[in-house]
């Protein structure tokens, strides 16, 4: 999909609010969308927030035979591979990093500098992230910036959250396409999220299996939830197959990861589908797995709940299992998500 540039506008913005066909939604365009730029001849950055994603998007790119993105990962790799200097605190990735970034822009080779620059799940971007790409470019006016995004999505709040305006701030003179169907989705899953996901919304999914509903204390739900997994697995479904996240804490096993400095290891085993794999819903954007079992386990933030409920609930293509307390779940998720629940199967791992 190629979006027509308006007379005076420098950037285009594929606002994609679902995923279109399986597992080819906005990270898939994304990607597609690298590849004819390269293969057209353009210095390309393809970027992402979130580890996980990175590695995904590595490992999409490294298979090209042709021509591939000069980069493939995360923003603050790309800023570091530049010789801007790694920092610490949230206003120095926020502010600093990209400020030292356009600087650095200014004194690059042409050569150096990008045609074309690709952002997937870009509402996760700070506003200066934006200005520091663009400075990147080697015509900043006239270059070429695709951007795919859900602001529905926006769990950082980067852009004010599920009810952001894209009229304001970086997207201002972005040209918007929104893509309505959702095909990546069971629609017994799709209904359960749908009171998220906005007015472009079509579940076109299979109908698929009932959405499971575990009732239990939220300081009970990490227990009950990895009993979800051994359950899972012993009617059938491969452990390969199947994501357990979090909304507050991490699990031990990606708890222990962070703690030991192993990350990378981590979201490798995780793109390798050897086993079951333990996140946060934080992490997983732009990700998916067959069945995903969502542990409630409380809120950092209340007022992020529902940005973070509509992340977890849209992972699983096939399966999904909603474990926590309905209370906790109603206050974050709204009368919608509690009528939707409501018409799920009971289950008792």
């Amino acid at each position: 999909m190629v979006v027509n540039r308006r007379p005076g506008v420098p950037l285009n913005l594929l606002n994609i609010q679902q995923k279109l066909v399986g597992n080819r939604g906005k990270t898939w365009l994304a990607v597609a969308k690298a590849r004819q730029l390269c293969r057209d001849g353009n210095r390309v950055g393809l970027f992402c927030y979130n580890k996980g994603l990175g590695q995904h998007l590595q490992n999409q790119v490294s298979g090209w035979r042709q021509a591939k993105p000069v980069f493939t990962g995360e923003f603050h790799d790309f800023v570091q591979s530049l010789g801007v200097p790694d920092g610490t605190g949230q206003a120095y990735f926020d502010e600093d990093m990209p400020r030292l970034l356009i600087e650095k822009a200014a004194s690059l080779a042409l050569e150096q500098k990008l045609d074309a620059v690709i952002i997937d799940e870009a509402q996760d971007f700070a506003p200066l992230w934006w200005e520091a790409l663009l400075a990147c470019l080697k015509d900043p006016l006239a270059g070429q910036v695709y951007a795919f995004m859900d602001d529905r999505q926006d769990v950082y709040r980067r852009w004010g959250g599920a009810t952001a305006d894209l009229t304001h701030g970086p997207a201002a003179e972005l040209v918007p396409i929104h893509i309505d169907d959702n095909l990546r989705n069971t629609r017994r899953i799709a209904e359960v999220f749908k009171s998220f996901a906005g007015e472009h919304f079509t579940p076109r999914g299979g109908t698929g299996l009932p959405v499971r509903r575990v009732e239990c204390a939220t300081e009970d739900a990490l227990d009950i939830a990895s009993d979800c997994i051994d359950a899972l697995i012993n009617d059938g479904w491969a452990s390969n197959q199947i994501a357990l996240l979090t909304t507050r804490r991490r699990h031990p096993i990606h708890q222990e990861h962070f703690d030991n400095g192993t990350t990378d290891d981590y979201w490798r085993d995780f793109h390798a589908m050897e086993t079951e794999f333990y996140g946060h819903v934080l992490g997983f954007k732009g990700l998916e797995r067959s069945v995903v079992v969502l542990c409630v386990d409380g809120f950092k933030e209340i007022d992020r709940a529902a940005e973070q409920l509509y992340v977890g609930l849209s992972r699983a293509r096939g399966l999904l299992v909603v474990v926590g307390n309905s209370t906790l779940l109603a206050e974050a998720g709204g009368r919608e998500l509690e009528r939707a629940l409501g018409r799920a199967e009971k289950w008792v791992p």
